[in-house]
């Protein structure tokens, strides 16, 4: 190849360089953080009990109005710009998805979701956590007179005296464990937790079923609950090619997440709805929820290979002309 065909060549590989690196940067997927452990959240307990073939009556209709891979995204149930803004973005009925569409079955309105069984008084929760953030949780109780035969409403949260308030946990064993204390109540509850991130706007939401036993709604007689059953590390892990969230432990509190299977190829689904455009790339990765570090190495990564280019770049145009002017 000729002298200058060559230093073309490389002048627009070098050129090429930055706009790859950037799609690579807006194309990023979104992560995710977790769900309520113990009380076992709805989604989690339908995860495991198998996305493909789930075991209990509540979640089969789950999957049926809504698909398994929201039972595989068990823990990206979120809202990437909440900042408080809860009652304002979720509409009464779809507190447990989020008024996410691709969570809406767990919004079904039934007496037959399995529960946790609890009693008033202390209690320990635990929230299991694939990404730690710095933040506040906030558990809500249902008031008395609850009936898990209608939708979930904000008005049927005991919002003023939440049974669990903490700020900035640390994540162990996978698990964020903080205490609580549950108020009396009798029969089937549920319990709402919310994740508020300080480091983002980001928050993220789950639904418990609980049962204090004794009577009271959606009991038949004094009989139990269906037992809910929080999927094991080895469900997870089994579990994660087919999830479209990703999670690497980013959020720059000084915690690490626990091990996490190298991210995926997104779902089918997803796929087929394209991947972001690198004049979004800002947009998209605020709306992932990433921390403010995640985006910062981001931009400072793209902007040494922008810098390293511009340099090659003079490098290759003051080798041609030192070579013209030889000639």
């Amino acid at each position: 190849m000729p002298a200058r065909a060559r230093r073309t060549a490389a002048v627009v590989a070098v050129l090429g360089l930055p706009p790859v690196a950037l799609t690579a940067l807006a194309a990023a997927p979104a992560f995710a953080h977790g769900s309520m452990g113990d009380p076992v959240s709805r989604v989690s307990q339908c995860y495991a009990e198998g996305p493909e073939n789930p075991k209990s009556a509540a979640c089969r209709a789950a999957v049926a109005a809504g698909g398994t891979q929201a039972l595989y995204d068990w823990n990206g149930i979120r809202i990437g710009d909440a900042a408080g803004r809860h009652r304002k973005l979720i509409p009464d009925g779809k507190l447990c998805s989020a008024n996410n569409e691709e969570f809406k079955g767990l919004d079904l309105a039934r007496a037959d979701w399995p529960a946790t069984r609890v009693h008033s008084g202390p209690y320990t929760f635990k929230y299991r956590v694939t990404a730690p953030h710095k933040g506040t949780f906030k558990v809500y109780l249902t008031k008395p007179g609850y009936d898990p035969a209608k939708p979930v409403a904000w008005s049927g949260l005991d919002l003023e005296h939440p049974v669990a308030t903490v700020t900035d946990p640390v994540a162990a064993g996978g698990f964020y464990t903080f205490s609580g204390t549950l108020a009396e109540r009798s029969g089937r509850q549920l319990l709402y937790a919310i994740w508020q991130r300080s480091d983002s706007p980001e928050a993220f939401y789950s639904c418990s079923d609980v049962d204090f036993g004794g009577a009271g709604p959606g009991r038949t007689g004094t009989g139990p609950a269906p037992s809910a059953s929080a999927p094991s590390d080895q469900q997870i892990a089994a579990g994660a090619d087919k999830s479209t969230m990703r999670h690497h432990g980013h959020g720059g509190d000084g915690t690490s997440a626990p091990a996490e299977r190298p991210a995926q190829q997104p779902s089918t689904a997803a796929a087929a709805a394209g991947t972001p455009k690198a004049a979004g790339a800002s947009k998209d990765l605020a709306e992932t929820g990433a921390s403010s570090g995640t985006s910062y190495t981001a931009i400072g990564g793209a902007a040494a290979l922008a810098l390293g280019s511009a340099a090659l770049f003079l490098s290759v145009r003051r080798r041609a002309a030192d070579g013209g002017h030889r000639r």
